[in-house]
């Protein structure tokens, strides 16, 4: 690329998160943050008890500091504990996604740092959803130029967008002017990290920390007066060209901010399962094909998911050996719903993974690509073939939970209170579940994190 006279990328975002308020905002917009934040601190209570989430509590400091760590009667430094709390949020592989973030997950990255750094500043609940719209609508703004190629390459867009939704949310809830804001952009650009060839282990919930954690860093540098290239996301040899891809970045596609609203239009998909979105189109197809017509599991021959090349790429365990490969398997999953008629937290705890009658429905599921299907794609098609002959597929062209379908208040707040029981220390699930429903109300966020 070569620079141009069009505005800088950085000064178009900047311009954006130091001119939004809150009365900006649509409704709407404010209630599925208000959404996503619960649903985030939820998955980030139980991920506190799950390995990734005590591994990076333990090996990245071992002192006291003043930022609270979700589910645990402890504190940190404020960057550990934003590092921390964000791997925990991803630990288990049940935080939200968005199409429009290539994918990615977009809360878990700013989650953990807008409540640090909201804890230090005694900020609003509103201040928190008015930053986290700015850091949403900045992911998704710079997922568009270079999707899919940067996912397709190899990148994990949590980590490598999330940092800049996190850079772009941490200063709009310290205020910070427009030029600062420019440079704490600029700064994330140095920072992407984060390989699909890690998923299924213990380093694809930290690339959320590391995103999170560097995302923070480079917005408290801005503040102190660090500078970066105006150029560094769109420039020549800048983040877009760097990290595209085959192709070139589309700048064409680069949304009018304000105007489309990404988080209205493209919106948050909620995980019903604790594993990755491409396979939950199936498990649902697959439960739902077991009930419709009584299938036991010694009944059934053979089992076919047709799914996009993205699914294929991502689900590298046909046959796992830890919960974080079952995550990432096609068959253990379609398995499990079939044999145990559900897949939910305990389903990835290593001692089950070798259950016999989940290994036994396991060995009959293949995965297909549908060359037709988008890249990306989240859609599945599922055929079931009995020992008797009779066949029965259904096709799902989207997972549950998705933004034109999603939780009712009720399965989302059932959601957060069996999450919240898994945390290592004891929380307040009701009142934090109340505080976090209504989030904008709160005058201060430290009422929130003192029942977390």
């Amino acid at each position: 690329m070569t620079d141009t006279d069009m505005d800088r990328a950085a000064t178009e975002l900047a311009t954006f998160t130091t001119s939004l308020s809150p009365d900006d905002i649509p409704e709407q917009a404010l209630r599925l943050a208000e959404r996503a934040i619960l649903d985030t601190v939820g998955v980030t209570l139980a991920g506190a008890a799950a390995d990734a989430g005590a591994i990076a509590t333990t090996a990245v400091s071992d002192g006291t500091g003043e930022t609270t760590l979700l589910g645990r009667a402890e504190t940190r430094p404020l960057s550990d504990a934003v590092f921390s709390n964000a791997t925990a949020g991803h630990a288990l592989d049940f935080d939200d996604v968005a199409l429009a973030a290539m994918d990615g997950h977009p809360s878990v990255p700013m989650v953990a740092p807008l409540l640090a750094v909201a804890e230090r500043e005694n900020a609003s609940g509103r201040d928190v959803l008015t930053a986290f719209v700015a850091g949403f609508e900045t992911q998704c703004y710079l997922s568009r130029p270079i999707s899919p190629g940067h996912y397709e390459g190899g990148w994990h867009a949590t980590s490598t967008v999330g940092v800049f939704g996190a850079a772009a949310a941490v200063s709009k809830l310290l205020e910070l002017p427009q030029a600062r804001v420019e440079h704490a952009l600029g700064i994330a650009a140095s920072m992407p990290a984060g390989l699909k060839r890690n998923f299924g282990s213990t380093t694809k919930p930290i690339h959320a920390g590391q995103a999170a954690r560097s995302g923070t860093t480079a917005a408290l540098l801005a503040a102190e007066g660090a500078t970066a290239d105006a150029a560094a996301i769109d420039g020549e040899r800048g983040f877009f060209d760097s990290y595209q891809g085959d192709g070139k970045p589309d700048l064409e596609r680069l949304p009018e901010l304000g105007t489309r609203w990404s988080l209205l239009e493209d919106g948050i998909d909620v995980k019903k399962y604790p594993c990755c979105y491409y396979t939950h189109a199936a498990i649902y197809a697959a439960s739902e094909l077991t009930d419709t017509h009584g299938l036991a599991p010694e009944e059934i021959d053979d089992v076919v998911v047709t799914a996009s090349q993205g699914a294929v790429d991502a689900l590298a365990h046909d046959d796992p050996s830890t919960g974080l490969e079952a995550k990432f398997s096609m068959p253990y999953l379609i398995a499990s719903a079939i044999a145990r008629e559900r897949v939910d937290l305990a389903a990835f705890d290593d001692e089950h993974i070798d259950d016999r009658p989940v290994q036994s429905v396991r060995e009959r599921v293949s995965l297909t690509v549908d060359d037709e299907l988008p890249y990306d794609s989240n859609a599945a098609a599922v055929e079931i073939t009995t020992r008797s002959g009779e066949r029965h597929e259904q096709f799902r062209a989207k997972p549950p939970g998705t933004h034109d379908d999603p939780l009712s208040d009720d399965e989302l707040h059932e959601k957060f209170r069996l999450c919240a029981e898994h945390a290592p220390d004891a929380v307040d699930i009701d009142g934090a579940c109340a505080d976090l429903d209504a989030l904008r109300t709160l005058s201060d966020v430290r009422r929130l994190l003192e029942k977390l």
